[in-house]
């Protein structure tokens, strides 16, 4: 075969995916951060683009942070500007869903392209280092005499420590109609308020609080997993008698309008980012639960979490 036919050869065999991602020429991809910077969001986007440039499935990686209702300014920005853009990725997860849910934006995730499901974070609870507070028993003791009185503190409404504290709210007795709950845009915010003393009791994801527990700056009183996150001796929620369970996903979606197979080659790219070992150390350091899912399945999983969201988000009276 002469070179220059093997070489059109190989470019239409890449075009069409039909090529292993080392064959490929690496993309160089535009990351939508739908979220102000030092959030859960905004370190999941500069964690992948990290494993996708070292794991050479990217050139380069560009990030666009865009906060402000729960990701739906960004998911606006994604969907509007980069139709087609086979090389674009935006972070996105249960927090958007919660968002849309109770913002009902002009723009909809199914306008975007599932790629996958990347990690699944668990909530944490702290005080205030000078909270007069001790335990979650203290909190709940107080939330059943005024659920008013207990302010809490977290990501944007309909995040998952938003609908964890209507939850506990519920089962423990209380109106979850009636609790106080202050959104703050992105993770900086509500951690100055904990450690400024401005609300009783705040939650996020365990890593975005993680130093100042070790500093001895907040008091984590419960985590949202099932049974205790390894390495950390934070008694769960269900430990102490309240029945609820929830995590924090997060994932990737895909331009709208790209092929199916651009989407096939974003979703390879992605998942060879996955196995680098740079992922596995961001894994590692921000105590993220692993929890792969792509193509068919995490589009399905989707849209069966909006349900049900929806369904405990209409229960416990946030919509």
């Amino acid at each position: 075969m002469r070179r220059d036919t093997f070489l059109k050869s190989l470019a239409a065999l890449a075009a069409a995916g039909a090529l292993p991602l080392s064959a490929r020429a690496a993309a160089n991809v535009k990351m939508m951060i739908p979220a102000n910077p030092g959030g859960g969001w905004d370190t999941t986007g500069r964690a992948l683009g990290k494993a996708l440039t070292d794991a050479k499935a990217a050139d380069t990686v560009a990030y666009d942070n865009k906060g402000g209702a729960a990701g739906a300014l960004g998911l606006a920005q994604f969907v509007n500007g980069s139709k087609g853009d086979p090389n674009a990725l935006m972070v996105m997860g249960s927090v958007m869903l919660g968002g849309i849910i109770t913002g009902k934006p002009p723009v909809n995730l199914s306008q975007a392209t599932p790629i996958a499901r990347l990690t699944t974070e668990y909530n944490v609870f702290v005080l205030p280092s000078n909270s007069p507070f001790k335990s979650m028993k203290d909190v709940v003791e107080q939330l059943k005499k005024d659920p008013g009185s207990v302010k809490w503190g977290g990501g944007s409404r309909g995040s998952t420590e938003h609908i964890a504290a209507a939850m506990i709210a519920q089962k423990v007795g209380a109106d979850p109609s009636k609790i106080n709950y202050v959104a703050f845009r992105g993770g900086g915010e509500a951690t100055a308020a904990i450690l400024g003393g401005n609300v009783t009791i705040g939650g996020s994801g365990y890593s975005e609080f993680a130093e100042y527990i070790a500093a001895g700056k907040m008091k984590a009183i419960a985590v949202t997993s099932a049974q205790r996150l390894p390495g950390i001796n934070v008694p769960t929620l269900k430990e102490q008698g309240i029945d609820v369970e929830i995590g924090n996903w997060r994932g990737v979606y895909g331009a709208p309008g790209i092929s199916a197979e651009q989407r096939k080659a974003l979703t390879e790219m992605v998942l060879a980012a996955l196995k680098s070992a740079s992922w596995a150390e961001s894994l590692k350091k921000n105590a993220w639960t692993p929890a792969v899912l792509s193509g068919d399945a995490f589009a399905k999983f989707v849209d069966d979490d909006f349900a049900a969201l929806r369904a405990i988000m209409v229960k416990s009276g946030m919509v």
